[in-house]
């Protein structure tokens, strides 16, 4: 993305931390889309073809102060945010972050922020049931509102160890997470997540596990996730994507989901194929979906294919 706008920020540290003034920058982004898709079988939901747009705006600071230590703030406009005590509308996503090589980084999430574990469930398939192909995805360990995600400082070549933390209140316990990505072999990476959510007496642990090998144009993905509830039935999600680059430009995939629930004569299961081209700051996406055991109602069937262009700036 090219920068547009750069700002020098002169009290960013007095807004932050006790120390002294530093100069800084900021730095606006952007990414807009356009997009039709359609559905049709079980959950057709008659409204034919459906148009969708995004338009978000990203403004971000960094600078380094006297002792060190380097602080960032991002900021995310979304014209569809809502206005809340916590999400002071126009904006989204936000976090302050706090960081150097020795002490590693602390991020404080106001809203938006991701757990160790949920940074990493994204199945192998790209999570192609959140689709409305009517398919719940897999339960994430918590983040929330002020949440803290800690990178540890580099304790050995090509392994990250994250953890986090989110608050708890009188429904629920503070729920902490962590995880862990290797990417010591050349065109592997292995991932490692697990964490807890949920109210007290329902608390969920969930574990992601995920690999992905890339040689030459091909890239293979695996991805194993469960979620234990207690008292309540479990679910585990398996899923695969294989993807070919044909050109530095090209891309196509074919990616599987499968969702088991303890108790269910009917599994959930979602294929996707998609074909993608970039040009500039243009990518043009084409995908279909069929989703078969929605809801693990057998017979249930539905079909989606969806175009997009989407642009960065």
């Amino acid at each position: 993305m090219n920068n547009f706008k750069k700002i020098g920020l002169t009290a960013l540290a007095g807004s932050l931390v006790a120390t002294s003034v530093f100069a800084g920058e900021l730095t606006a982004t952007g990414a807009a889309s356009m997009g039709v898709s359609n559905i049709t079988g079980t959950g057709d939901n008659g409204t034919g073809k459906d148009f969708s747009m995004g338009n978000n705006l990203y403004l971000k600071g960094s600078g380094e102060l006297d002792n060190g230590l380097t602080v960032s703030i991002s900021f995310e406009l979304d014209n569809g945010a809502l206005s809340t005590a916590t999400v002071p509308g126009p904006f989204d996503n936000h976090y302050v972050e706090v960081g150097s090589d020795a002490l590693g980084t602390l991020r404080m999430s106001g809203h938006g922020g991701s757990s160790a574990q949920s940074a990493m469930d994204t199945t192998a398939a790209g999570d192609i049931w959140n689709q409305t192909l009517g398919i719940t995805g897999p339960t994430a360990a918590a983040a929330g509102d002020d949440s803290l995600y800690y990178t540890l400082p580099e304790l050995m070549s090509d392994l990250a160890i994250t953890a986090s933390m989110a608050p708890g209140n009188g429904a629920n316990d503070t729920h902490s997470s962590f995880g862990v990505v290797y990417t010591g072999v050349e065109g592997l990476t292995l991932k490692y997540g697990t964490g807890d959510s949920g109210a007290k007496a329902a608390e969920t642990e969930s574990t992601t596990m995920m690999a992905s090998y890339a040689i030459g144009s091909f890239t293979v993905s695996a991805s194993n996730t469960e979620a234990d509830k207690t008292g309540a039935n479990n679910r585990e999600v398996d899923a695969f994507q294989l993807a070919y680059t044909v050109t530095e430009d090209l891309s196509v995939t074919y990616g599987e989901e499968t969702f088991e629930t303890v108790g269910a004569a009917t599994d959930e299961e979602i294929e996707s194929f998609g074909v993608s081209y970039t040009t500039g700051g243009m990518t043009l996406s084409a995908n279909t979906f069929e989703a078969k055991g929605a809801g693990n109602v057998a017979g249930a069937k539905t079909d989606r294919w969806a175009l997009s262009a989407a642009f960065a700036f």
